[in-house]
């Protein structure tokens, strides 16, 4: 009797099995469908396929003419895509030791005031920033960081209050005991001894996912980089720039190269993901603490 009724269970959970996958599969392809769309349309010849609207996803004729298009002296988008990867690997690298830092000084260190300031952060936090949109560039502006000055502007602000995003790798700190910071401080490591050589190696995950968000921010930022740019091309990073693009009357030219530049952008980053999801994960789950 025991044996039929695990024999049942066992059924009915490979039935239910059965159609959880048959959902996920579909929710899969439709959400994967616009990304296949988006390859195929950036491999579809402008030259040999446009004559109107087109009816179909996969092209006839597939080319490489977008990206050829994209990497010859008709564009300025390896300029772009430079300027794009040059703010997001500094931001990423500073954001993320700014951080870093703030956060194991409130995890680690106890001194009047701090509660009031981690809650007036938080608070401060909640405010989006394009609320300071204006103020910003005009302050950018007297010291020349807009327009071609752009890029050393668009890194300043975005590494400005980055302390404030604190709360996430402030928790993970948190998780590590603080019975290895009092027994380095007896052996007479300082303060940043014990940060470097001890908290930062044991706390991988919560510094690639702080990494992660960094280079992220400004990688696909539009509105700031294009309030910041305007008028000037050569300081445009790639979203702005792509969107002047299909901004052209010769909008259904400029569409599958369009798609093509959108392809360049999402590749590394897929891959950085692929690479460093394990990591991102565990740093998500492990700062999810109350500290």
């Amino acid at each position: 009797m025991k044996e039929k009724k695990t024999a049942s269970m066992s059924r009915k959970r490979a039935i239910s099995n059965f159609f959880a996958y048959i959902l996920l599969v579909i929710i899969s392809i439709i959400w994967l469908f616009p990304f296949f769309g988006l390859i195929m349309q950036s491999f579809r010849s402008y030259l040999s396929e446009y004559g109107g609207m087109v009816n179909y996803i996969i092209p006839k004729n597939f080319s490489l003419d977008n990206y050829r298009f994209l990497f010859s002296g008709e564009t300025n988008f390896v300029r772009w895509y430079t300027n794009t990867v040059v703010i997001a690997l500094a931001v990423a690298v500073l954001q993320t030791l700014i951080v870093l830092c703030v956060s194991y000084a409130l995890s680690r260190m106890r001194f009047r005031g701090r509660t009031f300031l981690m809650r007036f952060w938080l608070v401060l936090g909640m405010f989006p920033g394009f609320l300071t949109m204006i103020c910003m560039y005009f302050l950018l502006k007297q010291f020349g960081l807009t327009q071609a000055g752009a890029v050393p502007g668009l890194i300043l602000v975005y590494i400005a209050s980055c302390g404030m995003g604190y709360y996430v790798c402030k928790g993970y700190f948190d998780t590590i005991p603080k019975a290895l910071d009092e027994a380095a401080r007896i052996d007479g490591a300082t303060r940043a001894q014990i940060f470097v050589q001890m908290i930062i190696p044991l706390s991988k995950p919560i510094v690639i996912y702080t990494a992660l968000v960094a280079f992220l921010a400004p990688w696909c930022d539009y509105i700031f980089a294009s309030y910041v740019a305007f008028g000037n091309d050569k300081s445009y990073n790639v979203a702005v720039a792509m969107t002047r693009w299909v901004w052209t009357n010769d909008y259904q030219g400029y569409f599958t190269r369009f798609c093509a530049g959108g392809i360049m952008v999402a590749v590394p980053v897929t891959i950085l993901f692929m690479c460093l999801q394990k990591y991102y994960v565990e740093g998500v789950t492990g700062g999810a603490v109350k500290g």
